[in-house]
């Protein structure tokens, strides 16, 4: 049976091309990652590895931990291996962070093993999970709401970004079960060590394995069997689903700053599958991993997909979904609101001079000719029309100008709903105002009444930059 879990490890290598690897080996103490590393030593110079011994002392469990961290210390010693040993404080981090206990330990230990694969140069991290893993996680997934990626389940090599590397997670025992490492283990006399927390029936992964499963086993013996076989029927769909995501994709969605942007108009024939697809994807890509987005989430995505524009969500871990007239936007919050800082107050502007206020610089100079820039932020007007006294302030209710080229006056918010301007942007646009009216709307349209004509004789510029 040993000899078997050597040659599908070693299979796994070979046919994923991963001999000459520099690998970081996250070992726990348990069974399966003391069967994994044992497997991996014994392995090492036939398939030309490097391996790196990883163990975090998760501080959850006082003494039990450091006998855990010194057993994996001894063992990797006995191999010849180097090890790093890191100490986190996972209820600290829970609290802060309010996450469960599960979900802080695992961002704990992935940012560790991360931070591992830095110091040695690589990116391949290895862990121990079993076909076992696979089962309770399938399971996990249908009772939290997943689609068709949620079915397919863990996979064995799979992409991550943790804080800002990027690195993959190698999963060679997805096709060995707990059963197969625990006789390993005792064939080699490893003795690997029990993890008591395991055996706390609170966390749900935990009150799957301990209750859930054995009640389906009860039921139908095959059960695992069939979860399995579930999972590679997924596996399937997810091929068409990609296949169908990756060409609406293309057509449909661009990337600026870190925010997603999607055309309504490409995505309205898109059926509700591919959109659904298309948007768990996004929320993979822009968080690193699915494990906070449920099914309803994306129901939400979906339905508010349908509403008029200027409609928000929001999403686990800083996330905004924005709905506007053209488009949809996905990103961290603090990057899809405006671009632009709140004007809080009134500030007059020196001319000719700079002054700066509220996050803005403001550069007023008189000239005698107009450059032709393609710049927003840069705007030409007639002095003797606007006047010397010019305010800067924000949007109010009830403004009224008269845009460059419209004939008549428009209320200032109907103008800004027309030229797809977000609703979180309004407050925050500046607007250059004189005695008797709007003189600017900066960025975006002078006022007709301030333009320059044949007539000016003085031509002030003003440009407007982000400080």
């Amino acid at each position: 049976m040993s000899g078997d879990v050597c040659q599908r490890i070693e299979a796994f290598f070979r046919g994923n091309n991963l001999l000459d690897s520099r690998l970081i080996v996250a070992v726990s103490g348990g069974a399966d990652s003391v069967c994994l590393l044992h497997a991996l030593a014994t392995l090492k110079n036939e398939l030309r590895l490097r391996l790196y011994v990883a163990h975090l002392d998760h501080m959850l469990r006082g003494e039990e931990s450091q006998a855990d961290a010194e057993y994996v210390e001894a063992l990797t010693s006995k191999m010849g291996l180097s090890i790093d040993i890191g100490r986190a404080d996972v209820q600290s981090l829970r609290r802060r962070h309010k996450m469960t206990l599960e979900e802080a330990a695992r961002e704990a230990r992935y940012a560790f093993l991360a931070q591992t694969a830095d110091k040695y140069g690589t990116d391949l991290i290895v862990t121990g999970h079993t076909q076992n893993d696979q089962i309770e996680t399938i399971l996990l997934h249908i009772i939290r709401g997943c689609g068709v990626s949620g079915l397919v389940g863990l996979q064995p090599i799979v992409s991550r970004t943790i804080g800002k590397r990027h690195v993959k997670i190698i999963r060679p025992l997805l096709n060995i079960t707990k059963n197969e490492t625990q006789e390993y283990c005792e064939r080699h006399n490893l003795l690997p060590r029990l993890d008591s927390s395991n055996l706390d029936p609170v966390p749900m992964r935990n009150k799957m394995r301990l209750q859930l499963l054995p009640l389906l086993e009860m039921q139908d013996s095959n059960v695992s069997k069939e979860i399995l076989r579930l999972s590679s029927a997924a596996k399937g769909e997810l091929a068409h689903l990609d296949n169908q995501t990756s060409r609406l994709a293309q057509r449909a969605m661009t990337i600026q700053n870190n925010v997603i942007i999607f055309d309504r108009l490409a995505l309205a024939n898109a059926g509700p599958a591919a959109l659904g697809h298309l948007l768990r994807g996004c929320l993979e890509r822009l968080l690193g991993d699915l494990h906070d987005i449920e099914f309803i989430h994306i129901d939400a995505m979906l339905s508010l997909m349908q509403k008029p524009a200027g409609r928000q969500m929001s999403l686990p871990h800083g996330l905004l979904f924005l709905t506007g007239y053209d488009n949809f936007r996905l990103g961290k919050e603090e990057v899809l609101s405006c671009p632009f800082p709140p004007l809080e107050n009134k500030y007059r502007l020196v001319i000719p001079g700079e002054g700066s206020f509220s996050g803005w610089l403001a550069e007023a100079t008189i000239v005698q000719t107009m450059d032709m820039v393609d710049d927003p932020m840069v705007a030409y007007m007639d002095l003797d029309a606007t006047g010397e006294e010019l305010w800067v302030r924000c949007w109010q209710e009830g403004d009224i100008f008269q845009p460059l080229g419209l004939g008549s006056t428009k209320k200032l918010g109907r103008y800004m709903i027309d030229a797809r301007i977000p609703k979180l942007w309004r407050k925050k646009i500046p607007l250059v105002v004189s005695p008797v009216g709007i003189v600017w709307l900066v960025g975006y349209r002078l006022d007709e009444r301030a333009k320059v004509t044949s007539q000016t004789r003085r031509i002030l510029r003003l440009e407007f930059q982000l400080v």
